[in-house]
């Protein structure tokens, strides 16, 4: 048997081998793949799938991995017969001259940086380098699922082929300013790099020397400036590599469809032939996150994989929509390929025989060599975003409105504990950049609003409270946000396409568009909720007639108006029905530890969205949402590394060593009206351990959620306490939306006395049972997980 084992390593890898040279042989051009990693295990794993998928996507020319060790790392390495390796040696040292033989200048280290002197070592000392036309570039965490041929892709001499990177927001601002002589040309760039020889060798040097100026600019390295949510110049070699370009007006073709992340969903008639798995993704209950295995040694322990992914059966039973399918396929793909890698690497090292198993025998079958024959690259994959642009130009006559309008909506009531948060959002709003006018939507009864002194924090639409339900009498605050939201749709003229739905125990980081995170009519965005459990079990199949589409979410919504206006009734309704229903508020079904119904509201959310919203020439046309977790993090999680959260929500307690801060501490403390009021300053971050970085860069997140609250209630208390007028409101002070305030109140009963708020419920709702921290953001060693 141990033959037959050996055989079919045979013939898998002769049979790649064989079509790779005839492939080879093929291309016009000789071509030439690299990939940059250090001697670590982390970069072993990832080597062995990229080597793997390599060879399955049959793609031309061969492949050399720059490697990046000390001498000492070396001694121990035990990866040398990975892949073909030319050998670096910097690793990670940044030092005043990375070029020079003796490395007794004050070096830091900045492992990024083996990147460009990699390619620039390969260029001058290997003989490939002498015998190549055009030049691959990849990471090593990429799966190849397709030839990438240069000329194919558009590439031309002087016309390098590149995937987008939106967020080097740098290109934009006076780092490029300071950085080249031409921020025009600054393109945001990155992940997949196809050049002519020629042109990489006139780059190459400038992308390194780039890249030690912009490590070097401290005073740039602000998150507002470069995009870095760390703030601690980890892109570095990312401006270098645009700014090098720039520098010698290298200019790119930039495709945003030849490379995707799994867990995204791919466009319509889009082929990717490229995978970056350098965000976590799931299926279903399974998840991957490379982040989660930085030190595992799994190519080197026989018969150990990655936990093995959901079947192909079992994935077209989860999902319906034929294009969310086909990126939950590709999902798979992607870790199936690394596990297939890492099978046959313990073959070639010598393992036994491992035993058997279904996963392992669907590994070997000709269903699996059929999912992952080589993908080639479809027309519509190969349209440039400078050609899509030109398209949307001879559409859309109107060139100074390129984006559409957008509208932010929070919901509130009339306490102070909501009106601290208030204070913070709206602080936070105004630095953020975020498009368009924001209104607060103030659910109020009659006899709170008499009282109520905080009408000058932000643009309100008033709204009459459901706080205690005016035919049930059923005390539940939550619904007040649904009832807002239409109330608002039915009695503002909105001017506005999109509609961003935020909950006021947010701080905004950066703007949250549409068209950045791809909602469309019929498709909102959201972020992800899993613990919503009712999604799959018997609680949506009585309060929804289509319980396959039940998407977990909540938080951060991106809605099309039209959508809006034909949902909200919907999600109050679904609210009011999941609320009636008491016999199904059990945890085993709802997830709620209190089973009081608490989350009524966000299943009202889910079911409303899953039953349609409105009817169509074909049916009901259900909301599918884009799940994006990108959007929002809890201060106190661990943030992915090179993810630029937009939204930190603080709803639960966090802290950094022995301070701490938790929002329901301060229900009854008003820290608006009384002057120079304000939270306990959290630690200084130069006070933080930084030998630890994902602790470093947790807390650093922490203490930035709370310096905002405190800046935005000195400025706050700056604005009142500072005026010669000591009244809190003034007819001048007062803000209105568009087309001034709305009063319509209604008819409110306010004799009821309050026996609870909205903010017990906004608490609780988020920390439903005790496996919620791994539901919900961080498995159990602390590390982010897909949600």
């Amino acid at each position: 048997m141990a033959k037959v084992w050996i055989l079919w390593l045979l013939v898998i890898v002769g049979v790649v081998g064989i079509a790779t040279t005839d492939a080879a042989r093929k291309a016009p051009w000789r071509i030439h793949t690299l990939f940059s990693v250090e001697c670590q295990n982390y970069f072993d794993w990832q080597t062995v799938g990229l080597m793997n998928s390599y060879r399955k996507a049959k793609q031309p020319g061969p492949i050399t991995r720059l490697l990046s060790c000390t001498d000492e790392e070396k001694k121990n390495y035990k990866g040398m017969h990975l892949a073909p390796t030319f050998e670096i040696g910097l690793c990670g040292l940044w030092c005043s001259d990375v070029n020079a033989v003796d490395f007794g200048f004050e070096c830091a280290m900045y492992p990024a940086i083996n990147k460009p002197a990699g390619v620039v070592h390969w260029l001058k000392h290997s003989k490939d380098a002498k015998n190549v036309d055009w030049v691959v570039i990849l990471d090593a965490d990429m799966i190849i699922r397709g030839p990438i041929l240069p000329w194919e892709l558009g590439a031309e001499k002087g016309r390098p082929v590149a995937a987008y990177y939106g967020y080097l927001i740098g290109c934009d601002n006076i780092l490029a300013q300071l950085h080249t002589k031409h921020p025009e040309l600054c393109d945001k760039v990155g992940g997949l790099l196809a050049f002519h020889i020629d042109d990489l060798r006139a780059f190459a040097p400038l992308w390194l020397s780039k890249t030690e100026e912009v490590r070097e600019d401290r005073a740039h390295w602000a998150t507002n400036i470069t995009g870095d949510i760390y703030g601690k110049g980890w892109i570095s070699e990312m401006y270098g590599y645009s700014f090098g370009a720039a520098e010698i007006g290298l200019r790119h073709k930039i495709n945003d469809n030849l490379m995707i992340y799994p867990g995204y969903i791919p466009r319509e008639g889009i082929e990717p032939i490229l995978l970056h798995y350098g965000l976590p993704f799931s299926v279903g209950n399974w998840s991957f996150n490379k982040l989660a295995h930085h030190d595992d040694g799994i190519v080197y322990e026989c018969g150990q994989l990655f936990p093995e992914p959901p079947y192909p059966k079992e994935v077209r039973q989860m999902e319906l929509d034929p294009n969310r399918r086909r990126g939950l396929f590709i999902s798979i793909e992607c870790i199936n390929i690394i596990n297939e890698g890492l099978l046959l690497q313990h073959a070639a090292n010598g393992c036994p025989k491992p035993v058997w198993s279904k996963y392992l025998s669907f590994l070997k079958s000709k269903a699996f060599a059929e999912l992952t024959k080589p993908k080639y690259v479809t027309p519509a994959t190969l349209q440039m975003m400078e050609d899509k642009h030109t398209e949307e130009e001879h559409v859309d006559h109107d060139a100074g409105k390129p984006y559409p309008k957008i509208h932010t909506v929070f919901s509130t009531e009339c306490t102070t504990y909501f009106d601290w948060q208030t204070v913070g959002l709206m602080h936070s709003f105004r630095m953020s950049g975020q498009p368009g006018n924001i209104t607060r939507l103030l659910s109020c009864s009659d006899e709170d609003l008499r009282q109520y002194k905080g009408h000058d924090l932000a643009p309100t639409h008033y709204v009459p409270s459901m706080s205690r339900h005016p035919i049930t009498g059923d005390w539940y605050p939550a619904i007040n946000k649904p009832a807002a939201v239409l109330h608002w749709l039915n009695h503002v003229n909105i001017d506005a396409e999109f509609i961003v739905i935020l909950d006021a125990d947010m701080i905004l980081r950066g703007p949250i568009t549409p068209w950045e995170f791809k909602a469309a009519r019929g498709h909102p965005v959201s972020t992800p909720y899993d613990y919503l459990i009712g999604c799959d079990n018997e609680l949506a199949k009585l309060h929804t007639s289509h319980p396959e589409a039940c998407d977990k979410v909540g938080g951060v919504i991106i809605m099309h108006i039209d959508d809006l206006r034909k949902f909200a009734l919907l999600w109050l309704h679904k609210t009011e029905e999941v609320r009636a229903d008491r016999a199904h508020y059990a945890k085993n079904i709802t997830g709620d530890i209190y089973e009081s119904g608490w989350i009524s509201e966000m299943y009202g959310y889910s079911f409303g969205a899953a039953e349609g919203g409105y009817a169509t020439t074909d049916g009901t046309l259900k909301l599918r949402h884009t799940i994006n977790n990108e959007i929002l993090i809890y201060p106190g999680y661990f943030p992915v590394p090179g993810v630029k959260y937009r939204v930190f929500h603080y709803g639960l307690r966090f802290s950094v060593g022995n301070w701490s801060f938790d929002k329901a501490d301060w229900r009854e403390v008003d820290m608006v009206n009384r002057c120079w009021a304000k939270f306990p300053d959290p630690p200084d971050p130069s006070t933080l351990d930084q030998d630890n970085e994902p602790n470093l860069q947790r807390d650093l997140l922490s203490i930035e959620c709370a310096k905002t609250m405190n800046e935005a209630l000195n400025l706050h208390h700056k604005k009142r306490c500072l005026s010669t007028n000591s009244s809190l409101t003034s007819k001048g002070e007062e803000r209105t939306e568009e087309s001034g305030m709305s009063r319509e109140l209604g008819s409110v009963d306010a004799s009821h006395k309050r026996r609870g708020t909205r903010t017990k419920h906004h608490r609780r709702r988020r920390s439903l049972h005790p496996g919620y921290m791994e539901m919900n953001g961080r498995d159990r060693r602390g590390v982010d997980v897909p949600l």
